[in-house]
């Protein structure tokens, strides 16, 4: 377009006429298109704000709009997208292997002028990336961000658009790659309007838990999500995209296609496409995407650290030492089997020949965490010796690392579940939010349930900074001891890993092997009370947690590391 003026469209198949109103300007008449778009042009500036009328009187925002004024349901701004001057242009992006991750909700965070502050400690203590919990605007002024109903509008609390460019180029001064959490599969309960003027935008023939699933097949609404990806990774220049919940996004043409053309897009920058997809598919790590969250290695560890066995739990309470030898060395824990959570329904596909750093791992993350009533960490469901153990096996495994906030300080606060919505909705979501843990432990009576924390109360996100544990020196000395042999011995040999093996060694000990370029890599952990025979494995023992040399037993809540050739 000419400076001054802007081309604004609107897909809304089932209206015969759209107006675009702009603030302090004429209202104008849309052009109908082909294929049910609506089109016009007009004379206006970066920061203009506008929103369109629809034939009933409703004024609805700009699905598309990269700002908003106030809140979803408000004035939507134009933006100019390339104001921001960039510091780091020349930044292509790191490697895969080397990636070692922590999530972070910019809210609670600091926002971006926090998060930037804490750049060069996360740097400094090893990370190599930052991943965003999701920043389309929601309804209210907080809330974890998988309620977005504006995908390619920043969340308003945050900041500008150009601060959170400002905060991506600084991540890339100190050489951090940033990747962001995106949601394709449902939209929030609060200011989405697009059922008004698109409502074929949703499948009536196949529900989801947020409700119609997203029809894909229409091109405008392909479109309208892969545009949302280039979008942040070009205009933003994220270094890649954490896709939530595949498995409710029922076409799977779509995800095929949206990796192929982020693909096409930035052939010289290296760019990460991770998956969360309870079905375990490995067929679309073989080529397409970098890597899966692997849930199966948090789930069968949180039953080894707490013995928790309720809820999908229990999928890993029978013999966990075998289920984690298993994840150690196929990735997968279930590749087909029946899942006793989903009432013996197959889950998974094999997944044994795909390289180890297909699988992100951790220990916890949002939903691990703020899924739980209380918002618990596992530095208060374990004893600091089993959580330390398992931190060595999370950071000196082949797999891709993952932390989440606060991890690395031992922080004890917790991180619950909150929102900033209003009225009945406010009312539905609290009740709903109880209820949900009604068949939990600890809960079944009903003022138990009282006691679960309103997502809607400010002083419920508060609650959820990450503030420092009172041994934070320690767990960060351990972090950084970690992370620097991680570096240095394993990362440059991580592209042609194989695994060379895993078995139970005790009730809540397993040893496991991989092939790391010309040498073996050997770790071995006990998560149980007691200590368990063991053969020391050939090499240098190059990290010890909770033992020496380890002679010829393990010991309870220890770890060990090994590197031959």
């Amino acid at each position: 377009m000419t400076p001054g003026r802007a081309r604004f469209a609107l897909w809304a198949p089932v209206l015969d006429a759209l107006t675009l109103e702009i603030a302090d300007g004429p209202a104008l008449a849309m052009a109908p298109a082909e294929d049910g778009w609506f089109t016009v042009e007009a004379e206006c500036a970066p920061g203009t704000l506008y929103r369109f009328r629809l034939p009933d009187g409703m004024a609805v925002p700009d699905p598309a709009a990269r700002a908003q004024a106030g809140d979803v349901h408000g004035w939507s701004v134009l933006t100019d997208p390339n104001s921001y001057a960039w510091q780091a242009p020349d930044w292509r992006g790191r490697p895969w292997r080397e990636a070692v991750i922590q999530e972070v909700h910019v809210g609670t965070a600091g926002g971006y002028a926090g998060l930037t502050d804490a750049l060069a400690d996360i740097a400094a203590t090893g990370f190599t990336a930052i991943e965003l919990m999701p920043l389309a605007a929601t309804g209210g002024t907080r809330n974890w961000g998988y309620d977005g109903v504006l995908p390619y509008a920043a969340a308003t609390p945050y900041g500008p658009p150009d601060d959170l460019k400002a905060f991506i180029d600084a991540a890339h001064g100190h050489g951090l790659m940033v990747l962001l959490d995106v949601v394709y599969n449902h939209f929030g309960p609060d200011g989405n309007y697009i059922s008004a003027y698109a409502p074929g935008f949703f499948r009536t023939d196949i529900s989801t838990p947020w409700g119609g699933a997203i029809d894909f097949g229409q091109e405008a609404v392909a479109r309208f999500f892969i545009d949302n990806a280039l979008m942040w990774l070009g205009e933003y220049r994220f270094d890649g995209l954490r896709l939530d919940a595949v498995h409710a996004i029922v076409d799977p043409v779509f995800l095929d296609r949206l990796s192929d053309e982020v693909r096409a897009a930035f052939p010289d920058r290296q760019i990460h496409l991770v998956l969360e997809n309870e079905h375990n598919d490995a067929a679309r790590l073989e080529s397409r995407y970098d890597a899966q969250w692997n849930d199966d290695f948090h789930n069968v560890l949180h039953v080894l650290l707490t013995g928790e066995a309720h809820g999908y739990y229990k999928d890993f309470a029978d013999s966990p030492a075998e289920k984690l030898a298993r994840c150690l060395a196929e990735g997968f824990i279930y590749q087909g089997q029946g899942s006793p959570n989903q009432k013996g329904k197959p889950r998974g596909t094999p997944s044994g020949h795909l390289s180890p750093i297909r699988f992100v791992s951790f220990l916890q993350n949002h939903d691990q965490i703020g899924n739980r009533a209380l918002g618990e960490r596992l530095t208060t469901l374990t004893t600091p010796e089993k959580l330390r153990a398992a931190t060595g096996l999370l950071l000196l495994c082949p797999q891709i690392p993952l932390t989440f906030m606060g991890d690395e300080t031992g922080s004890q606060a917790p991180f619950l579940f909150f929102t900033d919505f209003h009225d009945e909705l406010a009312d539905a979501v609290r009740n709903g939010r109880r209820g949900e843990f009604a068949g939990f432990p600890g809960f079944a009576d009903p003022d138990a349930r009282a006691s679960i924390p309103d997502p809607n109360a400010i002083s419920t996100y508060e609650a959820s900074r990450p503030l420092p544990g009172p041994d934070a020196a320690a767990w960060r000395d351990l972090y950084t001891r970690l992370l620097a042999l991680r570096h240095a011995r394993i990362v440059p040999h991580l592209d042609d890993a194989e695994a060379l093996g895993a078995e139970a060694v005790g009730e809540k000990a397993v040893v496991a092997r991989w092939r790391i370029g010309p040498a073996r890599l050997t770790v071995a952990i006990n998560l149980g009370d007691a200590a368990v025979p063991f053969t020391v494995p050939e090499g240098a023992l190059v990290e010890a947690i909770g033992g020496d040399g380890f002679a010829d037993a393990l010991p309870p809540a220890s770890f060990g590391a090994w590197i031959a050739g």
